[in-house]
């Protein structure tokens, strides 16, 4: 049964989340400050935290920037602010949705039950003649024997690209790989993924362009091009 961490400072907002995610099934823990959830997931980790942005401690951005230096758990941001640069600011520190308040607490549990959905594991593969070893349990892609050094988002996108060879996905779908709503207005933070996923491949061979651009479509995987 999947756990969810809650990081709330608004008691009745904590309370209404409690009551949606326990009906669908979830267990819960409720908390009101970063620091207080930065310890709760190194002694107890959570399966996905929900993180307010705006905590009396630290920011939640700020949170999940020191979360992500020992886990890679599932963020949804709650955030009164519906800024588009907040949106984006979220999708590159490592979260994986995000919800503007006010909310609908069945909208939130679809959202925590789609994206624990995208992050279940699939088994190991090999792509285009062993170019590429995908392994989702230690969220690692090798490129020509070499580990490569991912984020989180950065993997699920190559692993996307990889199990599709010269298919194209639009920005939108690969918003939906990483298990983000393509309505958060995330779909340009794609590309800053894309360029830093091209750099480290070009640590490996520099030559080499697998992942190719097609203009106003999207990107897609050339294994002719690795």
């Amino acid at each position: 049964m999947p756990h969810i961490l809650i990081v709330e400072d608004e008691a009745a907002i904590a309370d209404t989340l409690i009551f949606a995610l326990q009906g669908e099934g979830f267990t819960t823990t409720w908390l009101s400050l970063g620091a207080a959830a930065l310890e709760h997931q190194r002694q107890t980790p959570a399966d996905l935290i929900i993180l307010d942005i705006g905590l009396p401690d630290i920011s939640g951005f700020e949170t999940c920037k020191l979360l992500r230096r020992f886990s890679e758990v599932p963020v949804l941001f709650l955030s009164a602010r519906n800024a588009e640069i907040d949106r984006v600011v979220g999708l590159e520190i490592g979260a994986d949705d995000y919800v503007v308040k006010p909310f609908s607490p069945r909208e939130v549990a679809a959202r925590v039950r789609a994206i624990l959905k995208r992050m279940a594991p699939r088994p190991v593969i090999e792509a285009s003649s062993a170019l590429f070893r995908i392994d989702p349990e230690r969220v690692q892609i090798s490129y020509r024997g070499q580990p490569l050094s991912l984020t989180r988002h950065e993997f699920r996108l190559l692993q996307c690209l990889l199990e599709q060879p010269e298919r194209v996905f639009s920005r939108e779908q690969l918003l939906d790989a990483l298990g983000v709503a393509a309505d958060a207005g995330y779909e340009r933070s794609i590309d800053s993924h894309i360029k830093s996923v091209r750099a480290k491949l070009r640590l490996v061979r520099a030559e080499a362009e697998p992942i190719q651009t097609h203009r106003g479509l999207g990107y897609s995987y050339s294994p002719g091009h690795s």
